[in-house]
């Protein structure tokens, strides 16, 4: 009976030689099969794992938690597309959820808090300069918001994003085993990394 084992036995040794085979498969080796978690409405099975614990099989999910890391900002938030997968290009025609999947997601929960917290208009066109949006509140509000502005400042890639209504993400949670799909809004170096990235695919080379 063929089944998907996580043992070493049945392989070679480093120097080449064959291995003999002195006993049969154990429980504790076992796999199982992929995930494969997907775009789409919540559908998450659990799986009795050793011990007792319980393992969360995401089938299907179509939102997260992302973290903004540099604005220090937590949003629940739709995931939108899969872009880039530096281990199979596969998993980026299927759409595939996995760890350290870059996805697109919508940008609107962020560029809300955005504009409440620092009171500037994000994501216009290019060319136009970031226009206030009008805060009402006490004085104390007001000079927090003023306070704010001074050392403000916004990545000009993540801006661009802010106007297209996407912005790039990167997935740090494993969706097959926690069934969750979390991560982090992409920014900085690692941003200018995986958008060089696409260009290249874009560009067919």
């Amino acid at each position: 009976k063929m089944g998907i084992s996580r043992d070493s036995r049945h392989k070679r040794r480093e120097t080449g030689g064959k291995r003999k085979g002195y006993r049969k498969k154990r429980k504790f080796e076992l796999g199982r099969q992929p995930a494969l978690t997907k775009i789409g409405v919540k559908r998450v099975h659990s799986v009795r794992a050793r011990g007792g614990n319980l393992k969360f099989r995401a089938l299907r999910l179509e939102t997260g938690n992302f973290s903004w890391g540099s604005e220090v900002c937590t949003r629940k938030t739709r995931v939108l597309d899969v872009v880039y997968n530096a281990s199979n290009n596969e998993l980026v025609r299927t759409k595939t959820l996995v760890k350290n999947a870059i996805v697109s997601i919508d940008a609107t929960p962020y560029r809300q808090w955005y504009e409440a917290h620092y009171g500037v208009a994000i994501g216009q066109k290019k060319g136009k300069k970031p226009t206030k949006v009008e805060v009402t509140g006490s004085k104390s509000v007001l000079s927090k918001i003023a306070a704010r502005q001074a050392g403000r400042t916004l990545d000009t890639a993540l801006d661009e994003q802010f106007a297209s209504g996407r912005i790039l993400a990167a997935i740090s949670s494993r969706p097959g085993q926690s069934g969750r799909c979390d991560g982090y809004v992409l920014e900085g170096e690692e941003l200018a990394f995986y958008q060089r990235k696409l260009a290249v695919r874009k560009s067919g080379r």
